[in-house]
């Protein structure tokens, strides 16, 4: 089954506040309280696809939504959104999901009830409002909290009652169905699934998913470096050099190679290509180092990974750029460092630093202030803590 809970209003301020104005919209109560959160990746880069593993965590900063059925929808086909920090409605019809206007942000919830449908389940019309506090276009998957947020939604409204990996797995299929990015289940994964306090490791061999403590003494800062780029052909280039290495090494996939042996094969391979599986094969290896690191309590540890997992990433899988290069630099002169590296696909986007908690603010400031003056971009740091997952409400 999903995720529930009785609904505490001491639970999440926000989600009381959110169905007093659903009130005030719709002339009526919600029925349904739900928030998903968003997350960062640590530990585990571009792993997911190579069958690998991978260490993230749920984020402090989640989308919420209150919504109900709407009896009044005329021919019971008519459901409305409204975005409240966008002040923006949307109005659409559940015989009507064809119309899909690149980049809107309805098309999210859109996709996943023609997922919902082409699984055997009816989505009633219904009325929600949307809310959230995970920063857009900043590498935190604010897409995959909405998603998920919503999918808790439409399971209860349709009666379906899916497991939690069936709700990824839909988010997954509305993001490379309905909004055509052809993206993992990591970030559904990690929204549903994470827990205060804790990172999650997830198997995508296995899709077994685990909560692994998270020592106390650091917390994660993310900084944007507000560098984006397409990441079609990077991304689909550094997946074949994936699959060469694979077809050369005659396994099933990259997560069947140790270290070792893909330095015993390394002639067997062109450069470029053993430098994409050094990457994917080291990153692996560091989930699990960083695993024994975190039950160990040893944070320096567990940073100096990270740390590694950036110069990997830069030297080898060639993902980072030369902004997040200096965030990364920035950081290790700063009070309070004990890692830091690029987080998500790369080209661009975040940093995440480990830094201990009584340097954190300062940390942020320094890190923000030096980034500026050599850029003149505002990577607006902040500082995110482990959170729990998705979880639904009746109101």
């Amino acid at each position: 089954m999903g995720p529930e809970m009785k609904f505490d209003r001491q639970q999440d301020d926000a989600l009381t506040e959110l169905a007093v104005l659903f009130g005030q919209r719709y002339g009526r109560k919600p029925t349904l309280l739900s928030r998903a959160p968003g997350r960062l990746e640590i530990l585990g880069n571009h792993t997911d696809y190579n069958e690998g593993t991978v260490l993230s965590v749920a984020i402090d900063r989640a989308a919420r939504i209150a919504a109900a059925p709407n009896p009044d929808a005329k021919d019971g086909m008519v459901c409305r959104l409204y975005d409240i920090k966008g002040h923006s409605t949307r109005e659409f019809r559940l015989d009507d999901l064809d119309n899909c206007r690149r980049g809107d942000w309805s098309n999210y919830i859109k996709g996943l009830i023609v997922e919902f449908n082409l699984q055997g389940f009816k989505v009633p019309a219904f009325d929600a409002l949307v809310t959230g506090d995970v920063p857009l276009s900043a590498g935190m998957s604010s897409s995959a909290a909405l998603e998920m947020s919503m999918t808790l939604i439409l399971d209860r409204l349709s009666d379906a009652r899916l497991t939690w990996l069936e709700m990824a797995k839909i988010g997954q299929a509305c993001e490379n169905n309905y909004i055509g990015a052809h993206t993992g289940l990591l970030d559904q994964i990690s929204s549903l699934k994470g827990k205060a306090g804790q990172l999650i490791y997830s198997d995508f061999r296995s899709f077994s998913v685990a909560n692994v403590p998270m020592p106390s003494g650091a917390v994660f800062v993310a900084a944007n470096s507000k560098i984006k780029h397409n990441l079609t052909n990077e991304y689909n280039e550094r997946r074949e050099a994936c699959e060469e290495a694979v077809r050369i090494l005659g396994v099933k996939a990259l997560r069947d190679v140790s270290p070792e042996q893909l330095e015993q094969r390394k002639g067997d391979l062109r450069d470029m290509v053993y430098r994409r599986a050094c990457h994917v094969v080291g990153e692996i290896a560091r989930v699990a180092d960083g695993q024994a690191a975190l039950a160990n309590g040893d944070l320096t540890a567990f940073g100096k990974l990270m740390t590694a997992s950036h110069e990997s990433s830069r030297s080898n899988f060639e993902n980072s750029c030369p902004e997040i290069d200096m965030m990364v630099e920035i950081g290790r002169t700063l009070p309070g460092f004990l890692g830091a590296r690029i987080s998500g696909g790369g080209f661009g986007g975040i940093s995440v630093h480990l830094v201990q908690t009584p340097f954190a603010e300062s940390y942020c400031a320094a890190l923000g202030k030096a980034y500026l003056q050599r850029t003149g971009i505002d990577s607006s740091p902040m500082i995110l803590t482990a959170a729990d997952g998705a979880a639904l409400w009746e109101a």
